[in-house]
């Protein structure tokens, strides 16, 4: 989906130490590993930001959500470093995204590999088809919140495994409610992976919280990738550190 040259403009774009890696914060995965993330509510009109809103995004993304409105709701960098990095417990996005007041699950994301993701280095892993399982019910594990572990368990027994393995620029849209995890990085690799999450405007949260109500989000051409000029200006993201993250501190069931 992104070209070896997008990719490599997008990779520059986040490793630079002042930019995005100023703002990462980690999180404990409840097994004395860590892994960093950036996060940011608002696109902007750097790199990311373009990446974000290009059509081959979220157009795409439009289109798989019925065609309707939708908006950007956060980016994020997950970083799971060589040797370090921490697992992601199974969860379900939309396990996080209930509690900040988004009433119906109408919210997917994008999963595009900075770096080549395999079993060695913690790729992602899926339930398929467990998104329509409905929400299940999440309780805190570390500072993550993790799906009901018996309800994961029978799921497992009905459900194909999945070892998402990708390529550095590949793309994975997926439902806020399909289930999905990924281990501790034991490996000599770093596994870096893009994420941008979108909401339906039909779907505007009902309480303010630490993601942004609807806002107004201009799609661009893909060609604004290679045509932006490698300034960047972070201006506008709204940055979250851990302790915003009020899904986690307002609900631990």
């Amino acid at each position: 989906m992104l070209s070896q040259a997008e990719i490599d403009k997008v990779k520059a774009a986040v490793e630079g130490d002042d930019g995005i890696q100023a703002q990462a914060y980690s999180r404990d995965d409840g097994k004395s590993r860590r892994s960093r993330v950036s996060l940011w509510n608002h696109p902007g009109d750097d790199i990311t930001g373009r990446l974000a809103r290009m059509y081959r995004v979220a157009g795409t993304m439009e289109e798989l959500m019925g065609g309707d409105e939708i908006y950007h709701y956060h980016s994020k960098l997950m970083m799971k470093d060589a040797n370090t990095g921490g697992r992601h417990v199974w969860h379900q996005d939309y396990g996080y995204w209930y509690n900040n007041g988004c009433l119906y699950p109408n919210m997917a994301s994008v999963f595009i590999p900075v770096d080549n993701c395999t079993r060695k280095n913690s790729c992602l892993q899926v339930l398929r088809g467990s998104h329509l399982l409905g929400r299940i019910d999440h309780r805190r594990i570390g500072e993550q919140l993790g799906a009901d572990p018996e309800r994961v368990e029978k799921a497992q027994k009905v459900l194909e495994h999945v070892y998402v393995e990708m390529k550095a620029g590949d793309m994975l849209f997926f439902h806020c409610n399909l289930l999905h995890t990924s281990d501790q990085n034991s490996s000599d690799l770093r596994r870096w992976v893009f994420i941008v999450a979108f909401n339906k405007r039909s779907n505007n949260p009902y309480k303010e919280h630490h993601h942004p109500q609807y806002t107004p989000m201009t799609k661009v051409l893909d060609s604004a990738l290679m045509e932006c000029d490698g300034q960047e200006s972070l201006e506008g993201k709204w940055f979250m550190k851990l302790n915003d993250d009020i899904s986690i501190r307002d609900k631990v069931h």
